[in-house]
C-alpha cells in the first residue's frame, strides 16, 4: 500500500471519530427536544429531598456556576432559562429560594450553620458539607443581592434567565429558622438547542462525507504486479492456519539495549496509535461489507494485515514480542528483507455473513487467555455495599516472561532459546485470536500452543500439529 493511501486512510479514520460523536450528539439532542421536554419546553429533573437541621442549603459551584475564563457571549448565546420549583415539607411554613452572586451569598451565610451541596450523584441524591455556626440569620427576603428569588407557602417557583457569572442557589425557610426540608424540581430550557442540533448534524454530515471519501480512496484496491519481496511468508499451504506468524532470534543481542528499546520505539508507538484507530474503524466498515456481500474489501484487508505486521514487528523489538532483535524496525506496513518477525494472513475469498455478528462471542475463551497473556488480570473483590465485581489491571504473562528473558540476557549475555520459543508461541496464539475477532478469517483459532520460530509443518503426521511423528519401531529380531 502506497504512503499516500495510508495517510488518506488514517486521516479518514481519525475524522470518523468526531463525525460519529457529532452525529450521535446531534441525534440525541433532536430526540431529547422532541420527547423529553414538558409542556412549557423545559427539561426537568426531580432531586431527592434536600434537608438539613441548619438554617440554609446552598450550592457549591455546581450546576449554576460558569467558568470565569469563558467569554460572556458563550452563556448568553445559549438563551437558557432556569426554573426551580421548591416545595416545603412543612406545607404550612413559607419556603424561600434565591439565586445570587456566589461572593455575596458566601458573605450572607458566613458565621451561621448551613449545609452546602457538593455533589449530585447518578441517583439524584445530594452529598453535603456542613459549616458550623450560629442559628441567627437575616431574613432572606430583606436582602437586595438576589438576581432572582421566590417565596411562598407550600411551593415557590423561581424563574431566571441565565447570564454569565458565578452564581449560587440558596434554599431556606422564609423566616430564616433552622430545619429545612424541601423537594426540588429543576427545569432548564435552552433556546439555542435547535440551532445547536442543526450545526452538529450539518458538521457531522460534512465530516462524514470527507471521511468516507478518504477511506474509500485509501482502501481502494488496485491490482499490482506480483512481486514476492524477500522475507514474505510462503503462500498458504493446506493444513496450515491462515494466520502465519514467524520470528527469528537474532544472534549476538546486546546485554543492555532492551532496557532502552521502549524509549527508542516511542515514534513507532505514536504512529501505531493512529494506525490502530484506523484499524478499528476500518474493521467496522469491513464488517458491514461482509454482512452484505460475504467479502472482506481487499484494500482494507491488506491495510489491517499491515497494521498487525507493524505492531508485532515493534513488539518483537521492544516489548512483549520477545525483545529478540536489536535492528530498529522500519516504518512500513509491508514486509521487508530485514524483518525478524513476519506475519501474513491468507486473504479469504468468501466469509460467512452470520459469523460477523457472533465471532466476538465465540472468541471469548480465547480473549480471556489473550487478556492474561498481554496484560489483563482480574481480582474478585467485594465493594462497599457487599456486592462482588471484577477489578481489571496488571502486567500479563508475556510481560513477565520477556522481563525474565531480559534479566537473563543482562547477566549471562545469553537469551534462553526455550523461553524465546515459548514467548513466540504465545504471541502466535494472540495474533490468531486478533485476526479472528477482526473478521479476517473464519477459521477458529486452535486451542494449542505452537511454539518455535516457524509455523508447524503440515506434512508432519500423527500427534498435535507442530510436533513430529515418533520414529517407527524397527523389528531387529533375526
Amino acid at each position: 500500500m502506497r504512503p499516500a493511501r495510508i495517510v488518506a486512510l488514517v486521516i479518514g479514520c481519525v475524522l470518523a471519530l468526531p463525525t460519529i460523536a457529532l452525529l450521535f450528539g446531534g441525534g440525541a439532542l433532536g430526540v431529547g427536544y422532541a420527547f423529553a421536554r414538558d409542556d412549557d419546553g423545559y427539561f426537568e429533573v426531580t432531586l431527592d429531598r434536600l434537608e438539613t437541621d441548619t438554617v440554609a442549603i446552598g450550592t457549591e459551584d455546581l450546576d449554576l456556576a460558569t467558568d470565569p475564563a469563558s467569554p460572556d457571549w458563550v452563556i448568553d448565546a445559549l438563551d437558557a432559562d432556569v426554573r426551580l420549583r421548591v416545595t416545603n415539607a412543612d406545607t404550612a411554613r413559607p419556603v424561600f429560594v434565591g439565586i445570587g452572586p456566589e461572593a455575596s451569598i458566601d458573605r450572607y451565610l458566613a458565621g451561621v450553620a448551613h449545609a452546602v451541596v457538593t455533589e449530585i450523584d447518578d441517583d439524584l441524591e445530594a452529598t453535603y458539607r456542613t459549616s458550623s455556626g450560629g442559628d441567627a440569620i437575616a431574613i432572606p427576603t430583606d436582602q437586595n443581592f438576589w438576581v432572582a428569588s421566590a417565596s411562598a407557602v407550600g411551593t415557590a417557583q423561581l424563574d431566571w434567565e441565565a447570564v454569565a457569572g458565578r452564581w449560587s442557589v440558596v434554599i431556606m425557610n422564609a423566616d430564616g429558622s433552622p430545619g429545612v426540608a424541601t423537594d426540588v424540581d429543576v427545569g432548564v430550557k435552552v433556546g439555542f438547542l435547535v440551532p445547536l442540533m442543526v450545526i452538529m448534524l450539518a458538521a457531522g454530515t460534512i465530516l462524514a462525507v470527507i471521511a468516507i471519501v478518504l477511506i474509500v480512496v485509501g482502501a481502494r484496491h488496485r491490482p499490482e504486479p506480483e512481486v514476492q519481496p524477500v522475507g514474505t511468508p510462503a503462500p498458504a499451504v493446506a493444513g496450515v492456519h491462515p494466520v502465519r506468524f514467524t520470528a527469528k532470534l537474532e544472534p549476538g543481542l546486546s546485554r543492555w539495549m532492551w532496557l532502552v528499546k521502549w524509549i527508542l520505539a516511542i515514534p513507532h508507538i505514536v504512529v501505531l496509535v493512529l494506525l490502530w484507530i484506523a484499524f478499528g474503524v476500518l474493521t467496522f466498515f469491513a464488517a458491514v461489507a461482509i454482512l452484505f456481500t460475504g467479502r472482506y474489501p481487499k484494500g482494507i484487508f491488506d491495510f489491517n494485515v499491515g497494521v498487525l505486521r507493524w505492531s508485532w514487528r515493534v513488539a518483537h523489538y521492544a516489548s512483549t514480542g520477545g525483545i529478540g532483535s536489536d535492528r530498529y524496525p522500519p516504518f512500513t506496513l509491508e514486509p521487508t528483507p530485514d524483518d525478524a518477525v513476519t506475519l501474513d494472513i491468507t486473504y479469504p475469498e468468501r466469509l460467512s455473513r452470520p459469523l460477523v455478528l457472533v465471532k466476538w462471542l465465540l472468541a471469548i475463551p480465547h480473549l480471556l487467555i489473550v487478556g492474561l497473556l498481554n496484560g489483563t488480570s482480574w481480582t474478585w473483590w467485594p465493594d462497599d455495599w457487599g456486592r462482588f465485581g471484577f477489578d481489571f489491571g496488571g502486567g500479563g504473562m508475556l510481560g513477565l516472561l520477556t522481563l525474565a528473558a531480559g534479566v537473563v540476557l543482562l547477566f549471562t549475555n545469553t537469551y534462553p532459546k526455550g523461553l524465546y520459543d515459548f514467548i513466540v508461541g504465545l504471541n502466535r496464539w494472540t495474533v490468531r485470536t486478533v485476526a479472528y475477532v477482526a473478521l479476517m478469517t473464519d477459521e477458529y483459532p486452535p486451542f494449542r500452543l505452537d511454539q518455535g520460530e516457524t509455523e508447524p509443518d503440515p506434512d508432519m503426521a500423527g500427534g498435535p500439529v507442530g510436533y513430529p511423528e515418533p520414529p517407527p519401531v524397527v523389528d531387529a529380531t533375526v
